[in-house]
């Protein structure tokens, strides 16, 4: 059972998706800040737990990334439609995450067992992301930052955005060519 406690730190994280959501939609910003490091200490808690403890389950292994993609892409979209992100981008970042999980459904359908290991591009690109959301929301609740400071952060996370979708694609690609 002590296995499972990362496992309710994630859904936990997961059901405070929707709460932080509509703060930012509202415009509660503070709150959905302090919501939004609750949730980020947490998932810091779980990994922790799981590594330090050995709690590590085929669930959690699922859980966790399903939680951080569900909170950057439903941020994304709630700063897309109160106009402080661009659209181009929004689709960018979702229209990645759909080519990722279409290609290895795809890829296990037709191959077989699939291992997915983040790559170090997607870390990163992860990590922009994250920045970006938090210096938007920074930007619209407490302090203007400059215009080329956000069309930069927006365009490293384009960029890598890029890098990211194509490098599984040339992974996976290989992968199938060596098991042909």
């Amino acid at each position: 059972m002590r296995e499972q406690i990362p496992n309710i730190i994630t859904v936990i994280r997961i059901l405070s998706i929707a709460p932080i959501c509509w703060l930012l939609w509202k415009g509660f910003y503070g709150y959905a800040l302090a919501l939004l490091v609750l949730a980020g200490l947490s998932d810091a808690l779980d990994g922790f737990l799981a590594r330090r403890y050995g709690w590590f389950t085929r669930l959690g292994a699922i859980l966790d990334p399903v939680a951080d993609k569900l909170f950057v892409v439903s941020v994304f979209i709630v700063f897309g439609l109160k106009g402080s992100l661009p659209w181009w981008l929004i689709v960018l970042v979702i229209g990645r995450d759909v080519v990722i999980v279409l290609g290895a459904i795809v890829y296990r359908l037709i191959m077989g067992e699939l291992e997915m290991r983040p790559l170090i591009i997607s870390k990163l690109n992860t990590g922009l992301q994250i920045f970006l959301l938090a210096t938007t929301l920074l930007h619209v609740a407490i302090y203007a930052l400059p215009g080329w400071f956000n069309l930069g952060l927006q365009w490293a996370v384009a960029v890598t955005t890029v890098m990211s979708g194509l490098a599984y694609v040339l992974l996976w690609s290989r992968y199938a060519w060596r098991k042909q």
